[in-house]
C-alpha cells in the first residue's frame, strides 16, 4: 500500500493541470501532443490516487493526514 504524500490542494492543481494538458494535446498536432498527453495522464493520475513519486524519491509530503 502507498502512503498519500499530496495534499488536497496540490491534487485539485493536478487535475486542473492534467485536464488542461490533455486539452492542449487534443488542440496540438504531432510530436508535441504525445509530450502534452504524456505530460496531462501523469498529471490528472497523481492527483487522482494522491500519491506522486517524485514527492516520494525527494522527501516531500503535502499531505496534513496522519501517518500510521
Amino acid at each position: 500500500m502507498i502512503t498519500k504524500n499530496v495534499g488536497n490542494f496540490d491534487r485539485v492543481v493536478r487535475m486542473v493541470a492534467g485536464a488542461s494538458l490533455g486539452f492542449a494535446a487534443y488542440s496540438t498536432g504531432g510530436t508535441a501532443a504525445y509530450i502534452l498527453a504524456a505530460a496531462g495522464v501523469m498529471a490528472f493520475v497523481t492527483g487522482l490516487i494522491g500519491w506522486c513519486g517524485v514527492y516520494t524519491l525527494l522527501g516531500i509530503n503535502t499531505c496534513t493526514v496522519d501517518k500510521p
